[in-house]
């Protein structure tokens, strides 16, 4: 049955009521696919010429998906059968009506706002428009070309290796591309994606499948309107303290063909929906576009803040053209009040920092890197956003990046992080590689691409920074592109690299300038802004990848890497074994089966002997998957935690830390956090405390250890203490003491050498643990031992859990005499979550955990599983 969206379903119910004629809407239509007739991919696959239903947004793999006519592209080894679809023609129609108000009116247009990727549009037999670019917003008049009942729109699409790969293979000489396919479907020393404006993920990434979609991701709106129309609106801010906003509403009104006048009413609601201000003017519209601005104050403004750095206070602001009778002459947009700077301040020793400042405050950036939510991504829904962004607020975090080898994410994404505080690093949708911008097709292409979008999310207060790219400049100054292509052919060269500095040196930056609203603009990560080094300790941002990636450093080495700003660097772990079993059945879960492998994309599926590599070095060899996927997640969380840790201690030098990644494509082993079906890898927990407002770092490294306590907000009073302790819970040393945090800043506690702290005791049997204590309690702690977890000596002493019903949850109670290190508690696929996760347990302590969820008791304690690198 065809399957209409909440927003078609709602207007087809105002359309019953005969409330109102639709001026600008959704298109209400019949979708339907098929492989375009005559394509070759119909030999092997008959009976797909015949026309189905369609969702739209979609792609066609999720239609094809829907009808039964491939498996599901998650399970199992399915993608090596799939990727014909990526090489055939695909056709879309929509059948539709149109209402005898609209039909009057003297001017219609139909917007795309996303076509994946190369479309030939037509309607009712007359061409329309030809699209190349996926994240672009595609618009056509149509006024004369509609008719009151059935008319047709007709979208071919072309396969977009099939259309780049001839020119490609005639290039004497190739610029790079990312991740070549292992299935043959195009030449490995041919790949599309960098000439392709579509997301370069549905080429394959290291960490997601190779599914070239085609097929109509975003909505198609229908809007008709007289004499003029209100198209867009934002709002620049001029002055802004606690005192006044000086802000000007910027509106754009398309006038008809002839010149007129027109009233502009402009009112701003703050928080509570209250008037705050009004301003209404006459106005003279030449024929076309026009630029209006009004200008308006604001006293005692309350200001957007991070998360941890004050309230998310938003404002309404509603534009209205001739009393905004119809809905093409109304606009409203909900802002947030902040200023926005990148701190780039020599230091007198050759570096330059890089710090995000927000209404005049630096801000310590504590976050992750975002991919796409999925393959496809119309099916990304606003609750799975807001799971997932709200486990990032909830871990601490305050920055998200958004990489980009992705697509633009919708506005609810946006509006999400606008609410919970989240700022957000915006990439261009570059994943890495080169770009032909040496082609000025393909550079006019992205900006209009970028205009869209810019335009589209600039009033987002969560938006604090735009980026050209991700890892392009380094890939070529550092990775070999460059030189290898000068050896070639260094005429090509020289023209490739001119290329890629007016387009993400000049023209990228320009648009950001002209309607970013004053965001800054920052070329590529890393990068130090087109400066000589791409990927530098001491200016710029940095990507650190020695650690995991070539050479595989331990991961002691990541506290001797001190960067301005750490946008990159991690750790792979595979989800739990609940996600494992919705991809791979219990027998098929080993290391090296054929599905673990194709859901492991790091090394072309061989990642596992990297993942095994660091496992191994820390914990020892796993005795079976299961335990092989605990290890993974215990290793993944102590390693991160040591990097972000090094970071917050490095403070005001190094100003944020970013890990890679936050969140999943698709189920498999990956350097998230968070799993595909939004489940907490030990990781997750870990960075709540370690992006805790208020912790202590404790960073042992060659035979030392670096006691720091770690402040984002005011000073305060608190004590810190330490004990140093066997195994068993005999104190072997002792110390606690009143300390004042610095405001914003690191507090030293000291620098105490092994010799000093084990006293000749084993270190095999012994441990530091190190304690932050705000009134009476203590409120972070880090344990730290003397030899690597494989060769310490832990008691095999069985963990006591139990369960109980306390209150609205359930109260899970650990129990240990003797030290119990990396416990993870697991439910399976039980939808319940706890309040804690991944611990240590001193001798003698008891740790009560808070555990949700609509389940009984007794299937609770019967799903209860409880590991601990103790029972190794």
């Amino acid at each position: 049955m065809h399957r209409l969206s909440l927003a078609v379903r709602l207007l087809l119910l105002l359309f019953t009521l005969g409330s109102f004629p639709v001026l600008a809407a959704p298109l209400q239509a019949q979708w339907e696919f098929r492989l375009l007739p005559g394509d070759a991919q119909g030999a092997s696959h008959p009976g797909l010429q015949q026309w189905r239903a369609a969702t739209v947004p979609g792609s066609v793999h999720t239609d094809l998906l829907a009808h039964d006519l491939i498996r599901d592209p998650y399970v199992g080894a399915a993608e090596a059968e799939l990727q014909w679809i990526g090489l055939a023609d695909w056709q879309y129609r929509a059948h539709f009506d149109v209402d005898a108000a609209t039909l009057a009116r003297p001017n219609a247009e139909l917007r795309f706002d996303g076509l994946d990727t190369y479309a030939e549009v037509s309607l009712n037999g007359t061409p329309l428009l030809r699209a190349d670019n996926a994240h672009r917003t595609w618009r056509a008049r149509v006024e004369g070309r509609l008719k009151a009942r059935d008319n047709e729109l007709l979208i071919v699409f072309r396969s977009p290796i099939r259309t780049l790969l001839p020119g490609v293979l005639a290039m004497p000489h190739r610029i790079a591309g990312n991740y070549p396919s292992p299935y043959g479907d195009e030449p490995k020393d041919a790949m599309v994606g960098n000439f392709a404006r579509k997301p370069a993920y549905h080429f394959g990434w290291d960490w997601g499948p190779r599914y070239v979609t085609a097929g109509v991701w975003r909505g198609v709106d229908l809007q008709a309107w007289d004499a003029h129309r209100l198209t867009d609106l934002a709002v620049r801010t001029d002055a802004l303290d606690a005192r006044q906003a000086r802000l000007a509403v910027l509106l754009q009104v398309e006038q008809g063909s002839a010149a007129g006048s027109a009233v502009v009413d402009v009112e701003v609601r703050d928080p509570e929906g209250r008037s705050v201000a009004q301003v209404q003017r006459t106005v003279l519209l030449k024929p076309g576009p026009n630029s209006v601005e009004v200008p308006v104050e604001l006293t005692q403004p309350r200001r957007w803040w991070p998360v941890g750095h004050g309230a998310q206070d938003r404002y309404t602001v509603r534009a209205r053209v001739d009393d905004g009778g119809t809905p093409e002459l109304a606009r409203e947009q909900r802002i947030g009040l902040r200023t926005v700077a990148l701190r780039r301040e020599e230091d007198g020793k050759g570096g330059q920092g890089f710090a995000f400042v927000i209404n005049g405050v630096e801000v310590f950036a504590k976050g992750a890197n975002v991919i796409p939510f999925d393959a496809f991504p119309a099916r990304v829904e606003e609750a799975r956003l807001r799971q997932v962004l709200t486990a990032a607020r909830d871990a601490n975090m305050n920055m998200l990046r958004n990489w980009g080898g992705g697509y633009y994410e919708d506005d609810a994404f946006f509006d999400i992080a606008d609410e919970l505080g989240l700022m957000v690093w915006q990439d261009f949708m570059f994943g890495g590689g080169m770009q032909p911008g040496y082609d000025p097709a393909f550079r006019a292409s992205v900006v209009a691409e970028a205009r869209d979008n810019v335009r589209r999310l600039r009033h987002h207060p969560s938006i604090v920074l735009w980026c050209g790219n991700n890892e392009e400049e380094t890939a070529w100054k550092d990775w070999g592109h460059g030189r290898d292509l000068t050896a070639a052919d260094p005429a090509f060269a020289a023209r490739v690299w001119q290329g890629y500095v007016d387009l993400f040196g000049h023209d990228l930056r320009q648009v950001v300038g002209e309607e970013g609203l004053g965001v800054p603009y920052w070329s590529s990560s890393p990068s130090n802004d087109l400066d000589v080094k791409a990927n530098d300790s001491t200016r710029g941002d940095k990507h650190y990848w020695q650690v995991w990636g070539n050479p595989a450093l331990p991961v002691q080495a990541y506290l001797r890497e001190t960067p301005r700003f750490m946008s990159e660097y991690g750790l792979q772990a595979w989800p739990t074994i609940a996600t494992v079993d919705q991809i791979a059945s219990r027998a098929e879960q080993r290391i090296d089966s054929t599905v673990i492998r194709a859901h492991q994309k790091f090394m072309a599926g061989e990642g596992n002997s990297r993942l095994l590599q660091y496992i191994e070095r820390g914990y020892g060899t796993p005795k079976d998957f299961e335990d092989f996927v605990y290890l993974s997640q215990v290793m993944q969380a102590d390693g991160i935690a040591l990097a972000a840790l090094h970071h917050r201690a490095s403070r005001p030098y190094t100003m944020g830390s970013l890990y890679w990644q936050l969140n999943d494509v698709w189920p498999g082993a990956s350097w998230s956090s968070v799993d595909y079906f939004g489940r907490w890898k030990a990781l997750h927990f870990a960075a709540r405390r370690f992006f805790a407002p208020v912790t202590l770092a404790a960073l042992r490294d060659e035979g030392g250890t670096r006691v720091r306590l770690l402040n984002d907000g005011a000073a305060l009073d608190a004590r810190w203490r330490m004990r140093v302790m066997d195994v068993d819970g005999k104190v072997l040393r002792r110390r606690e003491d009143a300390v004042t945090l610095t405001a914003e800043g690191v507090t030293s506690i000291g620098d105490l050498h092994d010799a000093e702290l084990l006293a000749g005791a084993d270190p095999k049997r012994t441990v530091a643990v190190f304690e932050l204590l705000q009134d009476g309690k203590v409120s972070a702690r880090e344990v730290v031992g003397f030899v690597e977890a494989k060769d310490q000596v832990l008691p095999r002493q069985k963990l006591k859990a139990t369960l109980s019903i306390k209150g609205d949850h359930y109260r899970l109670r650990l129990e240990s005499a003797a030290y119990v290190r990396a416990t993870w508690i697991d439910f399976g696929a039980l939808d319940v979550t706890l309040e804690d996760n991944l611990l240590d347990l001193l001798p003698g302590e008891t740790r009560d955990i808070a555990v949700r969820g609509p389940v009984d008791l007794t299937t609770l304690r019967d799903a209860l599983k409880v590991k601990t690198l103790n029972d190794r």
